[in-house]
């Protein structure tokens, strides 16, 4: 007679490699680059822009939990001088450095932003960045394993 669980294939569990911590900032760094680029349109078609991020909160009379749609401050990346255009590339706080004392990129006029954010969301994607993101974001150091815990005699 055979069972359900002798038609499945069993086997011991994997182990599955962690992934480079470049990979989590890379996602981070191009969605940051997403919002810049809707702001930059924005300000370009004469609309104003807000973005919103998705928080859960505890109802305090029921004890529910729901999630909420709450405006959060984006701060524009570029700059412009004269109506002449400038943009920065931040991580955190930071300001990324492309080339060894130069973190400006020169835009020129307001039109080119799409353009020049998408051609750096590309170069994010592509990897070539990471060396100047991990010099401004250190990998930490990898967490121990679970039980892994030294025990106290």
């Amino acid at each position: 007679m055979t069972t359900l669980l002798s038609s499945l294939k069993v086997i011991a569990r994997p182990k599955i490699e962690p992934k480079p911590p470049i990979l989590g900032k890379r996602l981070k760094l191009i969605e940051k680059l997403d919002e810049q680029l809707a702001m930059a349109q924005a300000m370009i078609d004469g609309q104003s822009y807000e973005a919103f991020k998705e928080k859960t909160i505890k109802d305090p009379e029921t004890g529910e939990r729901k999630t909420v749609r709450k405006r959060k401050a984006v701060r524009p990346w570029y700059f412009d001088d004269n109506d002449h255009y400038y943009f920065e590339i931040k991580v955190g706080l930071k300001t990324l450095e492309i080339d060894k004392g130069k973190a400006a990129i020169d835009i020129g006029n307001k039109e080119a932003l799409p353009t020049i954010i998408e051609t750096l969301i590309k170069a994010v994607e592509a990897g070539e960045l990471d060396t100047q993101i991990l010099q401004l974001s250190p990998a930490k150091p990898p967490k121990p394993a679970k039980g892994a815990k030294a025990d106290k005699a």
